[in-house]
């Protein structure tokens, strides 16, 4: 088979289709002298907040940052216990720590990848404080019975929706679902900013006006610091952006989810475990995770074919040595370390072709 040049991710296509746009954004934020905050952000938080079917966003710095504020304005503190997954970037548990809180591990659906609501209960204790559940590869989790039982227990439910823009559940779009929610620009997700980006979303007006200070030094006024805050804003040059990008949204979500399509179609023969899309779900396939039993060799033969492939995620945070002191070993959570063990994310990206496509499946149903 001849040599293919076929990245995971293609940003460059991305850029190209829309230059003509970005640059004109740019240009115009960096003549308003508006470097900071603005109204190119503010623009964008409004239509954001829209787009995900909620009151308000609130645009910061980093997806961390905004899982980070998230977790202080639902009131998470030291003491508290947060129940989440280990089956997701670091970011998900280090935002817990940076608030004062513990994470607690609970297993995922073998199938969905996320949270397994079936799991929570037992883990709730008298320090339980909130639920993150993930909204893992742009699937997002199971949340009528996540809901349903933080309600009977009194706790807040904050979604990482990092992964999830435009997704939906029940007709409700990532963000819009749970108490309050935190979304990541970072350049290769599926709405990326040019450099670092994330935005809280709620509907609840008490948590933005807490989020609007906590990103801006907890001022309520210039000068006027009412709480221990941070630097968290962000940036003219990525609102402008982001403004530009966010009008592409649901075009290039279709366009992935017509991708998702045909490598089901496909790789459905092979009997590998693929992605799925529960009913009343909308998943935006910020990912495309198949499952193999040789992971490795496959990526290596992909590799040799000038394909490019990821795990999301090799090691599962309960396993990383930062995370040690958690207490979770292996085996603790095996449906999750069983699925770090066979992930391989094939290349997706709106600009994908079906010849790409074809070429990546082509290679797979031969191993």
């Amino acid at each position: 088979m001849a040599q293919q040049n076929i990245p995971l991710v293609d940003l460059r296509a991305q850029y190209e289709s829309i230059r003509g746009e970005i640059h004109e954004a740019v240009i115009e934020a960096l003549d308003s002298t508006q470097f900071v905050l603005g109204p190119a952000v503010e623009d964008f938080e409004t239509r954001f907040a829209a787009h995900c079917g909620a009151e308000h966003a609130v645009a910061v710095n980093s997806g961390t940052s905004a899982l980070h504020l998230a977790l202080l304005a639902a009131g998470v503190g030291p003491g508290d216990e947060v129940i989440t997954v280990s089956m997701t970037f670091v970011a998900t548990v280090a935002a817990i720590e940076y608030a004062g809180g513990t994470p607690v591990f609970v297993d995922v659906d073998p199938k969905t990848f996320n949270m397994d609501p079936s799991l929570i209960e037992a883990a709730i204790t008298s320090r339980t404080k909130a639920i993150m559940p993930v909204h893992l590869h742009g699937l997002m989790a199971d949340m009528d019975p996540i809901l349903e039982i933080a309600k009977r227990h009194d706790l807040v439910v904050i979604e990482d929706a990092a992964q999830a823009h435009g997704a939906e559940y029940q007709g409700k779009r990532a963000g819009s679902v749970g108490d309050i929610a935190g979304f990541s620009f970072y350049p290769g997700k599926n709405l990326g900013a040019y450099g670092e980006g994330g935005a809280v979303v709620t509907k609840n007006s008490k948590y933005t006006e807490t989020v609007q200070m906590l990103r801006d030094w907890g001022q309520e006024a210039k000068y006027k610091h009412v709480l221990k805050g941070f630097n968290y804003r962000m940036d003219g040059v990525q609102g402008a952006v982001l403004g530009v990008k966010l009008g592409y949204l649901e075009q290039w979500t279709e366009a992935r989810r017509r991708n998702a399509a045909t490598y089901k179609q496909l790789l459905s023969a092979t009997g590998l475990a693929l992605p799925i899309e529960p009913v009343g779900c909308r998943h935006v396939y910020h990912v495309y995770a198949v499952q193999l039993d040789d992971r490795d060799s496959a990526a290596a033969r992909l590799g040799e074919a000038g394909i490019g492939t990821g795990i999301h995620y090799p090691v599962p945070v309960h396993l990383q040595p930062a995370y040690a002191s958690l207490g979770k070993g292996v085996g603790s959570l095996p449906v999750t370390e069983s699925l770090a063990r066979g992930f391989l994310s094939l290349p997706m990206y709106p600009e994908l072709t079906t010849e790409q496509i074809n070429s990546v499946c082509d290679i797979i149903s031969r191993l």
